[in-house]
């Protein structure tokens, strides 16, 4: 009898759990198929933004070289034109820095051969003028000869004198005459 019992339990739980599996069985829902997309137009490739994107930072980088080149040029230029030759009173004899100076602008009318130059001889306000004026000529030849012995070419540079005429500082002591006896260059 307990053999039926166990039979009897175990198929009442078989049927319990074929009922509760066919009663959650989904409902299958006849539906009109949906209808089929367009066929899409052929698309042109989307432009390939990381290689625009490469080419614009290449085109800014150039152009940031450039300027840079171009600010480096005209530092260059006017460092050039803004750097005086100093001379001591009474003298035409270059000084040591006047002499550094002039490497360096060796070196430049070097790198830009198609700039021609004057040199400007000036001297302070004691003196008469028919002194000032061969003691500036004196000074700008020697700033000329420098370069020339330096390998710029002489037709490249001409000179002239402007004796006291022209002074930068135009007051009447030691400083200020000191300013003014110079040889000045000017690119032309």
């Amino acid at each position: 009898m307990r053999k039926n019992v166990v039979l009897a339990m175990l198929l009442v739980m078989i049927l319990a759990t074929m009922l509760f599996a066919v009663s959650c069985a989904k409902k299958v829902v006849e539906t009109t198929p949906a209808p089929a997309p367009a066929p899409a137009a052929p698309s042109t490739p989307a432009p390939d933004r990381t290689g625009d994107a490469a080419a614009q930072e290449a085109r800014m980088r150039e152009e940031r070289l450039r300027a840079e080149e171009a600010a480096r040029m005209q530092a260059a230029r006017n460092k050039f034109v803004n750097e005086n030759i100093l001379f001591e009173f009474d003298s035409a004899a270059l000084l040591p820095e006047s002499q550094r100076v002039l490497i360096e602008k060796a070196a430049y009318m070097r790198a830009n051969s198609d700039i021609r130059v004057t040199i400007e001889g000036h001297c302070d306000e004691r003196g008469t003028d028919a002194y000032n004026l061969a003691l500036g000529e004196r000074r700008a030849e020697a700033a000329k000869n420098f370069l020339v012995n330096l390998g710029i070419s002489a037709a490249r540079i001409s000179t002239i004198s402007y004796g006291e005429e022209r002074p930068i500082d135009p007051a009447h002591n030691e400083a200020a005459w000191s300013k003014n006896r110079r040889a000045q260059f000017v690119v032309g």
